[in-house]
Parts: C-alpha cells; sequence; structure tokens
C-alpha cells in the first residue's frame, strides 16, 4: 500500500500518475472504512479523492495555503497530512474530526470551518495579507457547486475579483448539494458543462475570472496537467472541475442525496448496521403534519435552505408539494427575507432549518423580518445539547440569539401536542414574526388540553402550584422540571412547576406572584446560560429578596462531547440540580 507510507503531501511528490491513481484508490477504501464504522460525510468525499490527490501532487502546502469550503470534501486531505490512522485504524478515529481544524493540524487545516460559502471569503484575506506581507504562495479554495449559492461565497467571488492577483478558486462541480441543487446559477453550470466549458455565458468570467474547464474530474492525470496550468498565476482564475458526487461506491452513486452523509453501515451493501428503533421522531411528526396541513392550506409554503431532509420532506414530497415548497440552496438570509416579503404578500411561509445555520441571518431576522412584523414562521430544529456536537455546529446558542430581538415572538413547546397547537396558530396568526423552537430530546405527548391561542403574550402556564420553590423548565427540559419536581417532592419540598412557553419575555404578574410564598426560583433550560432563558429570570429579580438559580451550558466551545458528560459537567442531572435547590434554600 503507498498511503501507509504518506505523512505528508511531500511524499507523494515523486509517484507516478499510475501510482497516484493507485493511491487515490486507496484513499477511498480508507475513507469507505471510516464512514462504515464512524459515520461521517460519504458522497463528496468519495467524489474528490482524485481532486485532493492532484491538488497536493502540484501544489506545495503548507506553503501553499489551501481553505476547504464546509469541509464536506476534506477527508482525502486529511488522509494526506498526516492523519490517516483515523480512517484506517478504528481505534484513532475518534481523534479526528469531520471538518477542517487546525486544533488538528494548524500547519495543513488553515481554518476551523464547518459553515458553507466560506472558502473564497476566507481565501480574500489570505490573499490580501500575502500581498501586504509580500508573500509569493498559491491561495486556493476548494468550493462545491451547492456551496456557490451562498451570499458569502458572491462576496468573496467579488472581492477576489477586485484584489486581482493570485487566487485559484477550484469549484467541484457535482451537479447537487446536500440535495437537488436550487438557483439561477445553476443553469449557467450546466451550459458550461454541456458546452465543455466554451458557453459564451460564463458566471465567473462575468466576474473577472480567468476560468478553465475539466470535464473529467474524477481523472487524476486531467486534474494535474490543469492545475499545472494555474499554479503560481499572476491573478484569480476558477478551474472548474465536473465531478461525480460518491464516485467509486455504487450506493452513493445511485442515491446521491442519501448518501451525501450516513450513519454507519455495511460496505458490502449500504445497509445501516443499526437502525433507529427508539420511537418516534418529532422533526418528522412536525414534517407530516406540515406536508399534510400543506394540501389543506393554498396560502401555505415551506421553505428549505438546503436541508429538507430536517423535516423528513423527500425528493416525492417536494415534488408533490409544488409550487407551495421552494428550496433557496444553502443561503439562510434568503430563506429570511423570502418569508418576510411572502408574508407582507398574504401568504403562510414557514421556514425550518437547524440552530446553527439560523445563526447566519440575524440580521435579516432583525430587519427584514421582525422589525416589519410580517407574520413568518420559523421552526427552529436541532437547538438541544443532544443536537451535532461538533463545535461549527453547535445548535443551543440560539435563545441568547433569537429571544432578545424586538418583535419576534419566541415559544418554546414541551410536548407534540403543544408543538402543534403554536404552529397552528404562528401560521394561522397576522400580526406576529414567530420562531418555534421544536423540541429535539425524544418526543413527549400529553393528554392534557394545550392552550390554542397564544396571543395573550408572554403568560407562562403553572402546571402545579406548591410553595418555596418555583420550577421554570424551558421547552424539551420541561420532562427535567419534571423529574426534579418529584425528587423535591420525596424530600418534603412542594415544588411549584411552571412551563414558561415564551422565551422572548416575561410574565412579570406570576413572577411577582411567586414572591408572596416562595424564597427560591429555579430555571432550567437546554441551551446557554449566557444570554439565556434563566438570566432574564435573574434579571427580573435581581432588586428583590428573591433568590435565583439558573440551570443551563456554560459558555464554551464544546467539541464533539459526550451528552452525559456535558450534563454533568454542568450539574444538569437531576441529582444535581435537587442537591444545588437544597443547599440554595439554606
Amino acid at each position: 500500500m503507498y498511503i501507509e507510507k504518506i505523512n505528508s503531501p511531500q511524499d507523494i511528490k515523486d509517484l507516478s500518475i499510475d501510482e497516484l491513481n493507485i493511491l487515490a484508490d486507496e484513499i477511498r477504501k480508507g475513507i469507505l472504512n471510516r464512514v462504515s464504522q464512524h459515520g461521517g460525510h460519504v458522497g463528496p468525499n468519495l467524489g474528490f479523492t482524485e481532486g485532493t490527490v492532484a491538488l497536493h501532487y502540484v501544489f506545495n502546502a503548507p506553503e501553499d495555503k489551501i481553505v476547504f469550503d464546509i469541509s464536506h470534501q476534506s477527508y482525502p486531505h486529511k488522509m494526506l497530512t498526516g492523519r490517516k490512522d483515523g480512517f484506517l485504524d478504528a481505534s484513532k478515529m475518534d481523534g479526528i474530526s469531520g471538518y477542517s481544524s487546525p486544533l488538528e493540524n494548524p500547519e495543513y487545516d488553515n481554518f476551523e470551518i464547518g459553515h458553507t460559502s466560506t472558502s473564497v471569503s476566507l481565501i480574500s484575506g489570505m490573499m490580501k495579507g500575502r500581498d501586504i506581507l509580500g508573500g509569493k504562495e498559491n491561495v486556493i479554495a476548494v468550493i462545491g457547486d451547492g456551496s456557490l449559492s451562498g451570499g458569502e461565497a458572491f462576496e468573496g467571488l467579488d472581492t477576489v475579483s477586485e484584489i486581482g492577483t493570485n487566487a485559484i478558486i477550484i469549484v467541484n462541480d457535482n451537479e447537487m448539494s446536500i440535495a437537488e441543487v436550487h438557483g439561477g446559477l445553476y443553469r449557467n453550470l450546466k451550459e458550461l458543462r454541456e458546452s465543455d466549458g466554451q458557453a459564451s455565458n460564463n458566471f465567473f468570467k462575468a466576474f473577472g475570472f480567468d476560468y478553465l474547464y475539466v470535464e473529467d474530474g474524477n481523472n487524476v492525470s486531467k486534474l494535474v496537467e490543469a492545475f499545472r496550468k494555474v499554479k503560481d498565476i499572476d491573478h484569480p482564475v476558477v478551474v472548474h472541475i465536473h465531478t461525480e458526487k460518491g464516485h467509486g461506491y455504487l450506493p452513493a452513486v445511485e442515491n446521491k442525496e442519501r448518501w451525501h452523509w450516513s450513519m454507519p453501515f455495511n460496505i458490502e451493501d449500504g445497509s445501516l448496521k443499526s437502525v433507529n428503533t427508539g420511537g418516534e421522531n418529532m422533526n418528522m411528526l412536525l414534517g407530516n403534519w406540515l406536508f399534510d396541513r400543506l394540501k389543506k392550506d393554498p396560502k401555505m409554503v415551506l421553505i428549505a435552505s438546503a436541508v429538507p431532509a430536517v423535516l423528513g420532506l423527500t425528493a416525492e414530497r417536494r415534488k408533490a408539494a409544488g409550487q407551495q415548497y421552494i428550496d433557496v440552496g444553502i443561503a439562510e438570509e434568503e430563506a429570511v427575507a423570502l418569508a418576510s416579503g411572502m408574508a407582507k404578500r398574504g401568504a403562510h411561509p414557514v421556514y425550518s432549518t437547524f440552530a446553527t445555520f439560523l445563526q447566519r441571518t440575524y440580521d435579516q431576522t432583525c430587519q427584514d423580518l421582525a422589525v416589519n412584523g410580517n407574520p413568518a414562521v420559523i421552526n427552529v430544529m436541532g437547538a438541544s445539547v443532544y443536537g451535532m456536537n461538533d463545535f461549527t455546529h453547535i445548535c443551543f446558542f440560539d435563545i441568547p440569539m433569537l429571544s432578545h430581538i424586538p418583535n419576534l415572538i419566541y415559544l418554546a413547546p414541551t410536548t407534540y401536542e403543544e408543538l402543534i397547537a403554536m404552529e397552528e396558530w404562528a401560521i394561522e396568526q397576522d400580526k406576529y414574526s414567530v420562531a418555534i423552537r421544536v423540541p429535539a430530546f425524544g418526543c413527549n405527548h400529553t393528554t392534557e388540553n394545550v392552550d390554542k391561542d397564544y396571543s395573550a403574550l408572554n403568560k407562562y402556564k403553572v402546571m402545579h402550584w406548591g410553595e418555596k420553590v418555583a420550577l421554570l423548565a424551558v421547552g424539551d427540559f420541561f420532562a427535567k422540571g419534571e423529574a426534579v419536581a418529584t425528587a423535591l417532592a420525596d424530600e418534603g419540598i412542594d415544588a411549584t412547576l411552571i412551563n414558561p412557553r415564551y422565551l422572548s419575555g416575561e410574565d412579570a404578574d406570576l413572577l411577582n406572584e411567586l414572591k408572596k410564598n416562595h424564597i427560591l426560583v429555579a430555571t432550567i433550560e437546554d441551551g446557554s446560560l449566557d444570554g439565556g432563558f434563566g438570566e432574564r429570570i435573574a434579571r427580573f429579580y435581581g432588586p428583590s429578596d428573591m433568590k435565583v438559580i439558573n440551570f443551563g451550558v456554560k459558555k464554551k466551545l464544546y467539541d464533539r462531547y459526550e451528552v452525559s458528560q456535558l450534563l454533568a459537567d454542568n450539574h444538569l442531572t437531576e441529582e444535581q440540580m435537587v442537591e444545588d435547590i437544597k443547599k440554595s434554600m439554606i
């Protein structure tokens, strides 16, 4: 094997083209070995294996700077830069992340990257820094065609063209985003592919870039030839390569959307090694309900930004929805502004995406949507310590981000029935911009009646009246609040239990009422303490004698954590909370 002897890109410089092809096959086997056992991004990495081999063969990293957009295609790069054991040895797979990371290898990974459309902007800064300091290195962005739909990619292209010095942008065009691509740009990419790069309309040339097209983007020899042509160029150039997502693994080629990312699977037939039989999934239940409601409400439109699977919106469902579904590509800012415009016109837009991606559209949520008070609905998905755990994808900073935006109502349902009631109200009402924090831990149900109208803002719901201690348990941590209340009852403490429901305001009447026969208020939330719901309550009680204790997650960059350890470290187990409450009562 060649890969066993490769510890840096310098080790491949003397290989022949035939040997590079063998190396590419070995890397592909290494990728499949890792993802089949550990899970991870499958199709994007398999499709850019030859591209990575050719890239490191021609260019001289780490002197030449390479930035991988979103990092979905960075596994082959990791194998060539000293991290092959994380792909070949199962005992070492936990040692590397699925994304570009200077913490792993600061010599070859220039940035922590887990969100999309950033690479071109990042190299624009590297260009300018190099030019100011008198450097001579190549700066290279590797960006997928799906990532080109993000606004930052457009801004980066604009700046790189303006700077005008050496920059090499490799567009890895596999005709896919996570699902199919969406946007007018892709008509031009199709023109370029069908004309072997010769179409008179050329998006990249319109920006002022030189341009080179490689039809067979999985051919090492042709890629080496193309990269040699642009190495040390004195102006910006786009090298547009046409690749096959999932190349070399038939299941991933035949079902590209399914194999963008995968849980551990059997390589022989692609079957999952374990099927989740853990019961109902809140996201899928919500998706089913929204899809059914769509058929009854011609004004309703479901909006996605490249992650339709978050609600189980399969290709069949997307097709069936017709004009009542729109995917804006990897462009969350556009999604929120689009929703605001649709609501202004009288439609019923519902936009659903992961909390981590909503961070990219704070300004549009504030300015385009909430300032105008347009009644769009945003479903905030995965907002939990139980969600994604790579620190570029942490989803539990949503409460500090969204709950403080004026004119935006942020709701936190505790059960499926409450979620659907809030969803129905938010879609039908015409006064408020509404975000809903979809529960991400399990799927709790209730047989009790839930409120149908949430127009009386910031009215919390008392589930049990007690004395001395009041527990305000938010969203999907309400179940923890119930468990704590039960444990306190065993200690002789009859705690009041409250479902706040509203994350964006305080119920002053109820909070003042608690002062009469309570000495301690404890808040429990599945999210960040800094700027979180608990801090809002603590601020309310600040001038009074009421003691307040906040349970949540301390501000920190958590990376690939174990949930049980995270909860214990932040005193979020039921036993720890009970003990902390008892101590605070003294």
